[in-house]
Order: structure tokens, then sequence, then C-alpha cells
């Protein structure tokens, strides 16, 4: 019985984890996980469904498509053929199995002799194309793929590769392909971004994805977006026998369909071919994931049939994660915004899941230590989520005769002041407050959501004004209306109206609430829920500046760390003549009678009274969302773990948090437990 609640309680996680990143990657466009850590999850929960089929419940991810279709991206259309996913396989063996299962239908189902096509996977997009009488009239996507779909006709009209009039169209054709960008067109895409000053995207085929969705067409045509057509979905008034003929009559007609595909009858051959496209993959102008085994004749298709979620007549195999040897040439030592010296791998540029890649965060010196990376070592790359780049081991065979260990320096790389290692952590930080790499970082962070929220103020824009002298510290941006017209000279801000309105948004911000102020200081361990917390308890940063580090150690989010820190930063003389600058320049330094009178009644919330810190990934929520549900709960959530912390609500990749929390005795949750909870 005990093991059953267990296989039911795993069940549960495991569907509710696979429902979010399929959120994440059908409809926000925007994975956090890689297709290979997805489809370990898919293949885990697979084999308990297998081993308890009483458990499989209609909605469980293994019997539905990902998807769902967005209202906002355009008209609802009914799906006349469902746009099924394909089943995943990783393995020769799994290969081998579904041909054998295939050619045992024909003594079972009375089907021919199988043939079989073996084509590339596209990574991108999947879109449905439906003419009557040759002229194109609807463009929708897979949405929830069963019932309804995403009208997108109008950005697809002006996809090259998509045909708006047949040569000699039969009466109705339905065809499926796969939209997609080739790394070059990606590349043009994010260098135009990034010169806009806008966010760049993670891959090629999130871009093609958000840009299928785009309201603006004109957006979508810049853009250049390709497509592959690799299934015929319906045809009236035209028959065909196979799906090879069926490609042959798309190609007369202009139609783009996946070229390199090949028919094979046999196991073996299958395999191959496999082999085949998996060997061509870093050669081909755009990203494939995998490669299509489907029957070829589509009467017998018809004749298999398909389950609700995967047709029975077709496998797509998934290939490995990517990963590219190269040369580390160089560990670069850069500082952030509370001193952390952070060491970067610089080598080779390579090609991975669609953009280059020639550097890799090494995180800190016992990272570095466990791989025992060194300059001149081959190391192996990969990318996390098929987004961030990460060094997965050295291949020590390759190691040049002469080579050292690498040591962070006890020097800062940015002013030559010492750096000193903080007690029970692997970070390093350099211990002078005035370090100009440290200011710079300090202002953009000062000037960033999470803290003053000032618009239009980026990183390029915080180095020229550093540079040009106009800001040494943050009290300086509010003096920078009487910089303006030598400003708009520069351009560091922009032209006339764009730095005008840039000093507009700088002199709103004085009148943010002192819990921006209070974040944007700086201070280690404070981030903006423990400055909310601070500011309802001391109400004035004034007052805020006279507390002890034991007056602060009572507040109920503040650990004896942060508390130090805390003090000593109000503390130093040049911090106190910050405030006083800030205040004389006209920042509000008090919270007002309406936000003073708001207690903290929680009467009647389940977590009232509780502190809470997050560490990990969590698997439905972000670390944001997960703080707001805990405040609206009644709890309180808290940068740094103390003894006063009552639960550290955990996930993925944890670290320090999670020890330090096993140290002191901190009752540590998962997400599901939080959830209980409140229930």
């Amino acid at each position: 019985m005990e093991a059953i609640k267990e296989i039911k309680a795993e069940l549960i996680a495991l569907r509710k984890e696979i429902r979010y990143h399929n959120n994440r990657y059908y409809n926000l466009d925007d994975p956090e996980i890689s297709d290979y850590e997805y489809d370990r999850l898919m293949l885990r929960l697979k084999a308990i469904e297998q081993e308890y089929p009483e458990l499989i419940t209609d909605d469980s991810p293994t019997q539905r498509v990902g998807g769902t279709a967005k209202r906002e991206a355009g008209v609802l259309v009914a799906h006349d053929v469902p746009m099924l996913s394909l089943e995943d396989v990783f393995s020769e063996g799994e290969i081998r199995d579904f041909v054998a299962r295939i050619q045992g239908y024909v003594e079972e189902l009375g089907i021919s002799e199988p043939e079989f096509v073996v084509e590339e996977k596209i990574d991108g997009l999947s879109l449905a194309l439906r003419y009557e009488k040759g002229q194109l009239v609807t463009a929708l996507t897979r949405g929830d793929g069963v019932t309804m779909g995403e009208d997108v006709t109008e950005n697809a009209r002006v996809i090259e590769d998509v045909v708006e009039a047949l040569k000699d169209g039969p009466e109705y054709l339905e065809i499926r392909g796969e939209v997609y960008m080739t790394r070059a067109a990606f590349e043009r895409t994010n260098d135009r971004q990034e010169l806009l000053g806008l966010k760049q995207f993670a891959n090629p085929r999130n871009c093609a994805a958000g840009t299928l969705r785009q309201l603006d067409s004109r957006v979508t045509k810049e853009r250049h977006l390709s497509l592959f057509v690799f299934n015929l979905q319906a045809v009236r008034g035209r028959e065909f026998a196979t799906h090879t003929d069926a490609y042959e009559f798309m190609k007369e007609q202009g139609i783009t369909v996946i070229h390199g595909y090949k028919i094979c009858r046999t196991a073996d051959q299958v395999w191959e071919a496999i082999q085949t496209i998996g060997a061509s993959r870093s050669e081909l102008a755009y990203d494939i994931d995998g490669a299509v085994v489907k029957l070829n004749d589509l009467a017998d298709r018809e004749t298999i049939g398909a389950t609700a979620k995967v047709p029975r007549w077709a496998v797509a195999y998934k290939y490995p994660p990517e990963e590219k040897e190269t040369v580390v040439r160089d560990i670069e030592l850069s500082v952030g915004r509370t001193g952390r010296i952070a060491p970067t791998a610089v080598f080779d540029t390579i090609q991975l899941c669609g953009t280059k890649v020639n550097r890799a965060t090494l995180h800190n010196q016992d990272f570095i230590d466990q791989l025992d990376i060194r300059i001149g070592d081959t190391v192996r790359v990969y990318k996390s989520g098929e987004i961030i780049p990460k060094i997965r081991s050295v291949v020590r065979e390759k190691r040049p005769a002469v080579s050292a260990p690498f040591i962070i320096s006890d020097i800062c790389p940015a002013c030559g002041s010492l750096v000193t290692r903080e007690p029970g952590t692997a970070d390093v930080r350099c211990t002078n407050p005035s370090c100009p790499a440290q200011q710079e970082r300090h202002i953009i962070y000062f000037c960033s959501r999470e803290a003053m929220d000032i618009k239009g103020i980026g990183e390029s824009a915080v180095v020229g004004l550093v540079k040009g002298g106009y800001v040494k510290n943050i009290a300086d941006l509010f003096r920078l209306s009487r910089h303006r017209d030598r400003l708009i000279e520069k351009g560091i801000l922009g032209k006339e109206k764009g730095t005008d309105k840039v000093l507009s948004a700088i002199e709103k911000a004085k009148g943010n609430e002192p819990w921006r102020l209070l974040t944007g200081l700086g201070i280690n361990g404070i981030g903006k829920t423990t400055a909310k917390s601070v500011m309802k308890r001391f109400k004035d940063i004034r007052s805020l500046m006279e507390a002890t580090k034991e007056t602060l150690s009572q507040v109920k989010d503040i650990g004896e760390v942060t508390a130090a820190a805390m003090a000593e930063y109000f503390q130093r003389t040049e911090s106190r003549q910050l405030i006083a600058e800030l205040a004389e320049l006209g920042l509000k330094m008090a919270i007002d009678g309406k936000e003073a009178a708001t207690g903290d009644d929680n009467t009647g919330l389940p977590l009232r009274g509780l502190t809470f810190v997050i560490t990990g990934k969590l698997p439905a929520m972000s670390r944001d969302e997960a703080a707001e549900f805990i405040e609206e709960k009644g709890g309180r959530v808290s940068g740094s773990i103390s003894r006063k912390t009552n639960y550290l609500l955990a996930g993925e990749d944890a670290g320090s948090k999670l020890i330090k929390a096993q140290t002191l005795g901190v009752e540590i949750i998962d997400e599901n437990e939080l959830r209980a909870m409140c229930e």
C-alpha cells in the first residue's frame, strides 16, 4: 500500500512537471529544459504507466498532444484532421522493434509488405495549409492538435516557401509542414534585435514560433521564415497510393518538401538512413532534432490507425544532445555588482543548436577544480536546455604537455584590491566597495526592474555614462538632467527624444516606494521581498540607518548574516553620505501613511507567521510566482537561510542554500508540499 502511494505521488509530480514544460515549449515558445531532459521525464512516466496501467488517466501527457490553442495569436480554427505528435524512440533496438511491429501487421491486419520512408525531423513549429481548388485559404498551427489551432494565414502568406496558388490543385488539399528558421536568417534577426536594443532570441526554433504568431505580418516577412512540408493530411478530387507519391505531386506544384528522404525495406536500411541523417546535422543550414520513420503506404496507415496522441505507423528517433569539442583559449574574470568574481571560459567558436558559441560560465573555483579545466584544454561543450552553453568534461588525452591548474587570483582583476572567499560558500569577492567594475554593475542593478525600474537605462547606457564621467555613483543618475545637451550630443541615451524620455523616467523614479531604493542599494542579502519587510518595520530609511545588528536581527525575514551586512553598510561614511545626497535630490525615503497603515494581519491565511526561502528551479512556478503565492497565503519570503527560516522551498539544482538548511535543521519542502500546506 505504501509503495502504491509513492508511485501515485511520483505520477502526480511527473505529470505536473511535464505539463509545465509542455506549456513552456508549445505555448510560450520559451523552453527551460532540453529535449533530452524532457524526453527522460516522458520515458519515466511511460514506464510507470506501462507497469501500472490502471493508473493511466485521460489527461495524462502520454494521452494528449502537448500544446493548447491561444486565442490572442489569432482566430481559433477547428482541425479537420488531427495534427498528432509522434512517438519518440531513442535507440537502435527501439527502431528495430518498430520495424518488426509494422512487419507483423502483414499477416495480422492484411497490409502489404511494408516500405518505410526515413526523413529529417525539422526543429520548428507545425503548420497545416488548406487549399480549395488550388488556392490557399487557411493556415493554422497545431494548437491542441486535436480540436483547435490558431489561424495564422496572413503570416503564412509572407513565407517564401508557402505556395498560394497550385498549378494543378485538386478540389481540396490539406498538407502539414514545419515552419523553421535557417541559422543564417536567425543570426540576421538577432543582429537586428541587438541593433534595436531588443531582447535576442535563444534559438531558431523559439524565434520561428514567435515570429509565426506575430500580429504584424511585416515583422514575419522581414525575418525570412522557411517551410518544409512533410505530410499529406487530406485530399479530395485526387488519389495517392503512397506518401512519396504525394511528395512527387507536391514538388510538381512548387511545394517544398523534406529533401533527402529515403525509401527503406529492412530494419538495417532504416537504421543506416537514420545514421546518415545524424552524421549530416552540422552540415545542414537548419536545425533538426531527429529522424522520422513512417510507413509509405497511405491505405495501410489507415488500417493500422492511431492512438489518441500518436499514429501507430510512425516514430521519431531522437538523437542524443548535441555536444562538440573545442579548445579553451582563456579564462576571463569579471566582477559583479556585489564584488563576486565570475570566471568564464573563452574557447574556439563552435556551432551548437543553431547558434555560434565561444563562451561558457565556469561558476567558481570549486567547479574549475572539479573538472580540472585548464587553459589549452580540449573540452566537450553542450547546451543546457538547448540555450545555455556549459562545459561537460575535459578531454584529458588531448591536454597539452605543458599546462597548469587554473587558480582565481587573490587580486581583483578590475581594481587590484584583495579578494576573499566567503565562509561556507564557493564565492570569492573583491573587498573594495569603490571598485569601478562593481560600480557599473551596481548602477545597472539599481536601474533594473527588480530595483528602481528606470526604463531606458541598460548596460550599454550605464557603461557609456560611467566612462564619460557623468555617473560615479547612483546619486549622479539624478543629476543627469544638468548634462542634457551634452548627452544628446554624445548620443549615450539616444537622440533628443530618447534622452528626454530617459531623463523623465529618472525624475519619475524619485517617487518610487522606499523598498525599491533599499533594494537598489545592493546590500548583500537584501532583495525586493526582504526590503519590503524591512520597510514595513522601520517605515523610513533614515530610521533604518540607525538600527543595530541586534535590532535588525529581530525582523522576521532577516538572518544574522544579512543583519550584519545591512548594519555594516549603513555605518560606512560613504553610505550615509549617499543616502543624504539621495534625500536632498528628492527621492522618497519614507513610506506614506496608506502604506504604513497596511499591517500584517494575515489571520486565517494558511501560511501566516511562516518564513520561507526559495532555491532551485521549481517544476511549475518561477521563483517570483512562488514568492507571490506564499505572500498571498500569509507567509513571508526571505532571501537568505537563518535559524528563523521555517521552510526551504527547494527545486532542481538547489545548491548551497539546501546544504545550509540541512545544517541548520530547517525543514525542506517541494512545490507539491507547499501547495498541500495551503489546501
